[in-house]
This record gives C-alpha cells, structure tokens and sequence, in this order.
C-alpha cells in the first residue's frame, strides 16, 4: 500500500469498471443498489430535514416546520442539492429497470415517492420562503439533462 502511495498510482483502479471482466447485469445491480441508497438517503433528508422540525408554535414559527428554514439560503442550498440528488437517482432507479417485469408498477411507485417527497417538503417549509416552482424545476434537471443527451445523439448519429 505504501509503494501505491509513493509511486503516484491509482489506489483504486482496480475498483474500476472494466468491461472486459465485468458482467453488465452485475454492474447493472450494483448501479440500483446505490441508486436506491442514494434515493432513500435524500427521500429521508427531504421528509426530515436536518435540525428537525418546530415542535411548537411560538416565537414566530409554527410547529412540523423546518427548523433550519429559518436560514434562508442554506436551506434552499439544501432542499436544491438534495432535491436533484433524490431525482437523479429516481432516473437512474427507471432507466435501469426499463423493460423488466412489472416496470409500469415501478414508475408508478417512483411517481408516487415523487409526489410524497414533494408535498413533504411542502408541508415543513415555511409558507412565507416557499420557492416550489424552483424545487419543482430542480427535480426536473436530471430528466432534461437525459432527454437534451438522447436528443442530441439521435441528431448526430442520424447525420452520419
């Protein structure tokens, strides 16, 4: 391990992807565990946003609200970041299980945890700070960044 570290060499180049050796049902499997990981870890941060929620209402805040929403910039950071995280991973979660069985119950349910994390988040953010059109935009990103992608090498390979 020393030699790795003295000689400048990839640690983990071994972890890599190869497509020699790997099998692409293996990697396949592993991209949705972490993909689901990844969307259970932000489902869970959006529904309980850290610093928890006001259990009462004085001093200006009414309780099941965000206690962190009262610093407005760093809790839309936040809600943004985690927001395109938990899409991304719902996109990769549908892509991956594209024509397995029972794929229409899993967009469904994939729709349905979409709809449940927003009005989550809806229901702890101060009504005053509620920026929904951009969270809803955010959620967008990675579909419009995949669908732009597919557009454009349709395009490409078409001209060739």
């Amino acid at each position: 391990m020393i030699n790795l570290l003295s000689t400048g060499k990839s640690w983990y180049k071994r972890f890599q992807y190869d497509e020699d050796v790997d099998k692409p049902g293996d990697v396949r499997n592993i991209l949705l565990i972490v993909a689901t990981l990844i969307a259970s870890v932000t489902f869970q941060a959006g529904v309980t946003p850290p610093g928890g929620v006001w259990q009462d209402d004085k001093d200006g805040h009414r309780a099941g609200q965000a206690i962190y929403a009262c610093k407005f910039t760093a809790y839309y950071v936040f809600l943004l970041a985690n927001t395109i995280a938990f899409s991304t991973s719902v996109l990769v979660i549908i892509s991956l299980t594209c024509r397995f069985p029972f794929h229409l119950e899993i967009i469904i349910a994939t729709i349905s945890m979409i709809v449940t994390y927003g009005s989550a988040i809806f229901a702890v953010t101060p009504n005053e700070l509620v920026k929904f059109r951009l969270i809803m935009l955010a959620a967008g990103v990675p579909f419009i960044i995949r669908g732009l992608i597919q557009l454009f090498n349709v395009i490409f390979r078409s001209n060739k």
